[in-house]
């Protein structure tokens, strides 16, 4: 494990910021809000559910003075162990979701003292965020499984955000503290797409990492260390190239990545090591009640998400999609939210191998929508979410459902069953 850091930073150098530009070049989506791609050819395919009992494989420990935590350094999109983003934050000692969401909300946007120049979303104040997916942590401890209740961001839905996961573990640190785990990322809007494309683990890491100092919450005489190695390093999933060549090349500097133009997908540096936070105090959660919302105009060539009959399988889409997130917090300190997506698209099957989109079909109707309900206080807490999609053509619908049910007390399950067309008529 690497030293202990007796000091916090003073400094995240973020020179490339000062000549950041915000415009966007256009690209393939790899993902898209339509579902998610696999190779699924029957006429229906149901996902066995899986339940939040089974530990994943790979957990790693960490400590922080005479206390420690085992924990999987991932998270996920459900309890099968296939990893999604690195645990890149953990926080210890007065640090329960709600804690953590009213220290970094009770700050305000300049970050000056860590050379952080105010340009947005850099000099934003954190907020409740809209259009984002859950996802589950794992830890040894009463909850095992949990699942990313409390969801921050500095930004808007685009063009580029940061954004934090926080999940609860209940697993004792001290007398009376906890241990929660965070996954933080720098994110690009996908340009005609509902879709985020990671850029950063560090980054974000470091923003986090610097507004906790400015909280003046972390303990005096070991306010942080790193963890060691725990997750994939050097690097941690790829940036696709044709996404990556459409950035901005500002933007390519502050991420540290390669000369433009790439042929290959670019590698996202990630350290494998998180940054743990020994937080000594906390600030009183604020009541009241939040809105958030964002309309998306779909514009976009995207692989086809589901129902998939080869890799030459791509959709011309377009329309608007609404996004929606309520927040509410009481007097007894008891955090709801409520947050949902809606969409009527049209998608057309195109043919792209000559570099360009020829429609090669009639126009689809596409509906999407999607729901997430939570609840969090010192007595429990629960987040469900829901996805559909469907498609209808000449041909018949496909449908694409799917399910996930995290609750601290109670069955935890995700489900997910795709009927598609069948290929042998």
């Amino acid at each position: 494990m690497k030293s202990r850091c007796s000091r916090p930073p003073r400094r995240v150098i973020l020179s490339s910021l000062v000549l950041l530009t915000m415009v966007i070049g256009s690209g393939c989506a790899r993902d898209s809000l339509l579902g998610p791609s696999n190779e699924s050819t029957g006429p229906s395919f149901f996902g066995p559910p899986a339940d939040g009992e089974t530990p994943p494989t790979g957990l790693a420990t960490v400590a922080l003075g005479p206390e420690s935590l085992s924990l999987w350094p991932y998270t996920g999109s459900s309890f099968d162990g296939s990893p999604v983003d690195p645990i890149n934050l953990i926080f210890a000692g007065e640090v329960d979701p709600l804690q953590i969401r009213a220290a970094l909300m009770a700050l305000d946007g300049d970050r000056s003292e860590f050379n952080i120049p105010p340009i947005p979303p850099f000099n934003a104040r954190w907020t409740d965020l809209v259009g984002g997916g859950v996802q589950t942590a794992y830890a040894e401890g009463p909850l095992g499984w949990s699942g990313s209740v409390i969801q921050l961001t500095l930004g808007d839905f685009g063009p580029i955000r940061v954004h934090l996961r926080l999940f609860r573990t209940r697993h004792a640190y001290g007398e009376s503290g906890t241990w929660t785990l965070g996954g933080a990322h720098f994110e690009l809007q996908i340009p005609g797409t509902a879709e985020h494309q990671v850029l950063s683990w560090e980054l974000a890491e470091q923003i986090v990492v610097a507004d906790l100092i400015r909280s003046g919450l972390l303990d005096s005489t070991v306010p942080m260390q790193p963890s060691g190695l725990i997750s994939d390093a050097p690097t941690y999933r790829t940036i696709p190239a044709v996404i990556y060549n459409g950035i901005p090349a500002p933007l390519v500097g502050l991420i540290g990545g390669p000369s433009q133009p790439v042929t290959e997908d670019v590698p996202i540096p990630s350290d494998g090591s998180a940054t743990i936070l020994n937080v000594a105090g906390s600030v009183p959660i604020e009541s009241g009640s939040w809105s958030r919302s964002a309309a998306v105009a779909f514009g976009q060539v995207v692989p086809k998400p589901f129902c998939v009959t080869g890799p030459g399988d791509f959709l011309m889409v377009t329309g608007p999609v609404d996004f929606v997130t309520d927040v509410t917090v009481n007097a007894n300190g008891r955090y709801t939210y409520h947050s949902s997506y809606a969409g009527h698209l049209e998608a057309t099957p195109v043919d792209m191998s000559s570099g360009a989109p020829v429609p090669i079909g009639d126009p689809q109707v596409v509906r999407v929508a999607g729901r997430q309900t939570g609840f969090l206080d010192e007595s429990g807490g629960r987040i469900a979410a829901r996805d559909r999609r469907l498609v209808r053509s000449g041909d018949g619908p496909e449908l694409w459902n799917s399910r996930l049910v995290v609750p601290e007390h109670g069955r935890k399950t995700h489900s997910v069953h795709e009927q598609c067309l069948d290929s042998t008529e």
